[in-house]
């Protein structure tokens, strides 16, 4: 369940974000901790006093912190735009829809076939996964997949996600809505061609 332990495309990138974001949080405080070891220091008097608390205020205070946080919010909102999903030649459409006791899966590829709580794709594919719930806000997370998406009533949010090999990727509802929903949870099967090609014909074992 770590975003650290990317296993897709959209997971590497959030993964890369947090990091950006760590390290100059990092940078931040590190400055912050230096500063306030040197404010104990004694320093011989300096004539311009003023002008001297003006240039650390202004430069440190707002100019470097102001710069750090321009930067990230705009590697964030770039970041963020690669997440969305568009129209794509090969994507996978698949739908989620949640309630209270779980989630149900279909496929664009196999109509009327739906699984519950098991969301089959191929590995190494986009996959549009069409978001909704029947009755309260739930949210949809694979962490090592992508980011979290939340299912609102009366409408459908599309999350793009890949995985990059076959394997089980466990995902939950990351969004409280009523009793229970520390259980809400599925999971991600990513199957190679051949088992992708056998579900699409024989469905769900």
């Amino acid at each position: 369940m770590s975003i650290l332990d990317p296993a897709g495309p959209a997971a590497a990138s959030i993964s890369r974000l947090w990091w950006v974001m760590f390290a100059g949080s990092a940078a931040i405080l590190c400055l912050v901790s230096v500063l306030l070891v040197l404010s104990f220091r004694k320093r011989p008097p300096v004539q311009d006093e003023r002008g001297l608390e003006r240039t650390w205020i202004v430069g440190l205070g707002l100019v470097f912190t102001m710069g750090v946080l321009v930067a990230l919010l705009a590697y964030g909102i770039v970041a963020g735009q690669r997440l969305t999903a568009r129209a794509q030649d090969g994507a996978v459409e698949v739908s989620a829809v949640a309630d209270r006791t779980g989630w149900r899966f279909g496929y664009g590829d196999r109509p009327g076939e739906t699984t519950r709580n098991v969301l089959h794709i191929p590995a190494g594919r986009a996959v549009h996964v069409a978001i909704t719930t029947d009755d309260v806000i739930h949210s949809f997370w694979v962490p090592r997949l992508a980011g979290k998406l939340d299912a609102i009533p009366g409408h459908v949010n599309t999350l793009k996600l890949e995985a990059d090999e076959p394997g089980l990727y466990a995902g939950r509802s990351a969004e409280f809505s009523g009793p229970g929903y520390s259980r809400h949870r599925f999971e991600i099967r990513a199957h190679d061609d051949a088992a992708w090609h056998a579900f699409l014909r024989e469905g769900a074992p």
